[in-house]
């Protein structure tokens, strides 16, 4: 999907109070009440909540989310209700959002001042992105895509339970009623799944008739005769990818297996947790986060991209993702910050990045432009260069973050050490893990492999572009090195002081097993760390002490996640990732590189909605950037005859 800047709503009102589009000359509801429509038209339509009683998940998609008066109905009834479902998400499609304080101003109903007052809080930067935001410990989910409904509803990896079609007047906002967007519909929904919209255009019914629906007309409220109610019936049975369907059907308990306690490890238990399921993560070491991700603190952060393609889209969407967690953990007592960090520029001058946000619409609570004098107070030492400022990037201590995922996970999760995975190998409809010995450590029907490139061993070395890159941080006395308030990153990094030390780095050597802290990679760290800064450092290598640690990274600069493609791929389609044919109950999250805080919350959920059938929380062009079948596809093909 091609990007688009989100150009935000406005909000007025009309002489009798009721919020209005001056763009589109269209009120956001009627005047007898948005709570009133939305328990009447969406709620009451769709059969709820009824139909979600006694289910795991229940998906509803909204078009047009306007002020939330919906989602927020919906959230309340879940809540009133002894019988509900155990997990409710919510997707909603607005292409202008409003902003923050717009979101503050408009009136509520007085009686849902916490719910409001709660999304208001989580309220996310209006960029070009599916932003996910939990609820109720995660049992709430609301996934709100930014952009045109029509580029977004292809886009969608879910199955639909029930849909709310709620945008402005056919004949104001055509794009939003016509058959393209009802057969986009027609594609997600779940067997049986429902539809309501106050809107009894004929055009409508006809579209959604067209499109698998049987359609009748219901009673309408407040002072309108008809709505349109309709349940998917079709003639036919839509297509899916094989790698788009949901897995959560297939297992016969919802538990995994994940080898390795990383960051990768440790979120994706987390993740896993968060949609009801438990697991078991076995760690060779003694401790989680004790290889790569053990080094005393590292940072994360966005990027901008002038094509603002996949690799901008998804570091965006992961560093949102990542602030969350990292807020949680900095909560959690882990130290860290996370309330902004620079990254310098040295090939723009400062109103070329101007320009450029300006050209991409990203706005000023993901990332700003800063002339080296603003970068400079920010930073709280001198820079040489311009900068961008994430103020929603930072650092932590990346085994804290670790830890603080499975304790998140809670009771959902069991953590055993000491545990070395020598081999894998199918048994009856699952994997057993087998040690040194060949015996069988444990088994079940679902097995992530989270533990860097070690998970390439245990899967027989397939032919994907992965290596392991050596790297070296360096700490020296704080006092001896003007260490900034925020991080600082471009050519290497430099923290703000960390119980008295300053850590910066780090080198980067492929092919490279040394396992010593080497006063040559002390050498390169001072001069990256000079031409960070911009001045010559003043210290000795005798001063330094450091750790080396070994990166998983794939040649492309994202991650790995997802089913494991089968080995058997004679007759199958594989000219596109999401139609390569997996191995049943088998999943990698690895090469998170030198990104393994920005990456592993995004990552985790991205691995969970795989694991368990739930909806993405990244678009399916981004899934398939990070789906390790990208690699089958790319293979050259032999040539015919």
């Amino acid at each position: 999907m091609n990007s688009a800047p989100v150009v935000p709503g406005t909000l007025a009102f009309d002489a009798h109070g009721v919020p209005l589009s001056p763009a589109y000359g269209d009120i956001y509801h009627p005047r007898a009440g948005a709570l009133a429509q939305a328990r009447h038209v969406f709620l009451g339509g769709n059969e709820l909540p009824q139909r979600w009683q006694d289910r795991g998940r229940f998906v509803v998609l909204e078009t047009g989310f306007g002020l939330g008066h919906n989602f927020l109905a919906t959230w309340q009834a879940w809540r009133d209700d002894p019988q509900r479902c155990e997990r409710l998400v919510f997707i909603s499609i607005e292409q202008h959002p409003l902003r923050l304080e717009d979101m503050r101003a408009a009136r509520r109903d007085p009686a849902l001042p916490e719910l409001a007052e709660a999304l208001q809080r989580a309220w996310p930067p209006l960029t070009h992105n599916l932003h996910r935001l939990a609820f109720d410990g995660g049992a709430v989910e609301l996934l709100l895509a930014f952009g045109d409904v029509q580029a977004w509803l292809p886009e969608l990896v879910a199955e639909v339970d029930a849909f709310y079609l709620d945008g402005f007047a056919p004949a104001l906002n055509p794009r939003m009623w016509d058959e393209r967007v009802c057969k986009a519909l027609g594609r997600l929904a779940a067997p049986g799944a429902t539809l309501a919209t106050w809107s009894a255009a004929q055009s409508l019914r006809r579209h959604l008739t067209s499109a698998g629906f049987e359609v009748r007309l219901g009673s309408g409220q407040g002072g309108k005769r008809d709505i349109t109610l309709a349940r998917f019936a079709p003639t036919f049975t839509p297509r899916r990818a094989p790698a788009r369907r949901g897995r959560g059907a297939d297992a016969t308990e919802p538990h995994a297996l994940i080898v390795g306690a990383g960051l990768a490890g440790c979120a994706a238990a987390w993740a896993l947790a968060q949609q009801g399921w438990r697991s078991v993560v076995l760690e060779r070491r003694g401790a989680p986060a004790s290889e790569a991700s053990g080094n005393p603190a590292g940072l994360f952060h966005g990027i901008v991209n002038a094509q603002d393609g996949v690799h901008a889209r998804f570091n965006r969407a992961a560093a949102l993702a990542a602030h969350a967690a990292v807020s949680a953990a900095l909560a959690h007592g882990v130290a860290g910050d996370a309330t902004g960090l620079l990254r310098l520029e040295t090939k723009l001058d400062p109103i070329e990045m101007h320009a450029l946000l300006q050209r991409l619409g990203l706005p000023p609570d993901y990332v700003q432009a800063l002339d080296s004098s603003k970068a400079s107070a920010r930073a709280g030492v001198a820079l040489a260069h311009p900068a961008w400022f994430y103020p929603a990037g930072g650092w932590v201590q990346s085994a804290g973050l670790a830890r603080c995922y499975l304790a998140r996970a809670a009771s959902h999760v069991e953590l055993r050490v000491d545990v070395e995975v020598q081999s894998l190998r199918r048994a009856g409809s699952g994997w057993a893990l087998l040690d040194a010995a060949g015996r069988t450590i444990a088994q079940a029907a679902t097995v992530v492999l989270a533990n860097a490139g070690d998970a390439l061993r245990l899967l027989g070395a397939p032919d994907w572009p992965i290596e392991n890159v050596r790297g070296q941080i360096s700490l020296a006395s704080a006092a001896r090195l003007a260490t900034p308030r925020l991080p600082v990153a471009g050519a290497g990094y430099l923290l703000p002081a960390l119980g008295g030390r300053a850590l910066f780095g780090a080198s980067a050597q492929r092919g490279d097993a040394d396992t010593r802290v080497r006063a040559s990679d002390h050498a390169l760290n001072l001069a990256q760390l000079a031409r960070l800064t911009g001045h010559p450092i003043e210290l000795r290598l005798d001063e330094l002490t450091g750790r080396t640690a070994w990166r998983s990274s794939a040649v492309d600069r994202l991650p790995l996640v997802g089913a494991v493609p089968d080995t058997d791929l004679r007759h199958a389609r594989l000219d596109q990732p999401r139609f390569v044919p997996r191995q049943p109950g088998l999943f990698v999250f690895t090469a998170l590189g030198s990104r393994g805080i920005t990456w592993s919350a995004l990552g985790a959920q991205v691995l969970a909605s795989w694991v368990t059938g739930a909806p993405a929380p990244v678009e399916a062009s981004l899934l398939d950037a990070v789906d390790p079948a990208r690699f089958v596809s790319r293979r050259p093909r032999p040539s015919a005859g």
